[in-house]
């Protein structure tokens, strides 16, 4: 006699399968293939922002960065030529 665990078990299975048989064929469906097209070409515009978005930060930076150095180039250049002058006196 079968007891109830394992009628259990196989109703699991079978639900499974039926289960798994059916979103293959839900999976498979030119109406979800539509959908995944769009969520990729949704990715795709997505990471074309992002990757715009960084490069101009990217190009920020490097803008700061460069203006940085010239203030303490400039800054170096005004200590070098006050400490000149003060020997000069």
């Amino acid at each position: 006699m079968l007891n109830s665990d394992y009628i259990k078990q196989i109703g699991l299975f079978l639900g499974g399968v039926l289960f798994g048989t059916a979103g293959i064929k839900l999976l498979s469906s030119k109406d979800t293939k539509k959908v995944y097209v769009h969520c990729t070409a949704a990715a795709l515009r997505a990471k074309d922002c992002v990757v715009k978005t960084a490069t101009c930060v990217q190009e920020n930076a490097e803008d700061i960065l460069a203006e940085a150095k010239q203030i303490n180039a400039d800054r170096m250049a005004a200590e070098e030529a006050a400490v000149v002058e003060s020997e000069v006196e």
